[in-house]
């Protein structure tokens, strides 16, 4: 399963790459988001690892996080790996002009373990989609709201 997901935001590419790779800032437009932290390598650096969580309701999400190549911001891509599914996510941010930038993120789930989360994939595939631009709208929001 692959999708594209974009948004411009109102602000300077410099601000907007420097607040997207603030972690400090995760929680302000990621719902859910707990920590995250840093175990093998240099932090951003190509092969470098981290454990993300996030709490969901009741349910708690680990994910590993594993970078495989980072020039920003012409192009970040990262490995995710959970219990049930393991995905790419290549964030990409382009200059409109001087005070707007295009924020993308391309995303492909490479695989599902487990009955349910295979038929959530299959039944519900825009329910991935949905969540990732949630997030890119939020982001977009706190940004613009940053001085």
């Amino acid at each position: 399963m692959k999708y594209i997901c974009s948004v411009a935001i109102n602000a300077p590419i410099e601000k907007v790459v420097a607040l997207w790779k603030d972690e400090a800032s995760f929680e302000k437009w990621q719902d859910g988001f707990q920590s995250i932290q840093h175990f093998e390598g240099q932090p951003d650096a190509i092969g470098a690892k981290s454990k993300i969580i996030f709490q969901q309701g009741k349910r708690k999400l680990e994910l590993i996080e594993t970078i495989l190549s980072n020039n920003l911001p012409e192009e970040k891509k990262a490995l995710y790996e959970h219990i049930h599914m393991i995905n790419t996510q290549t964030t990409k941010f382009e200059k409109i002009n001087e005070n707007q930038t295009r924020y993308i993120s391309e995303v492909v789930y490479t695989k599902f373990n487990g009955i349910m989360p295979k038929l959530m994939a299959k039944l519900f595939p825009g329910m991935f989609k949905k969540q990732s631009q949630k997030w890119m709208d939020q982001f977009k929001k706190f940004t613009e709201e940053t001085e």
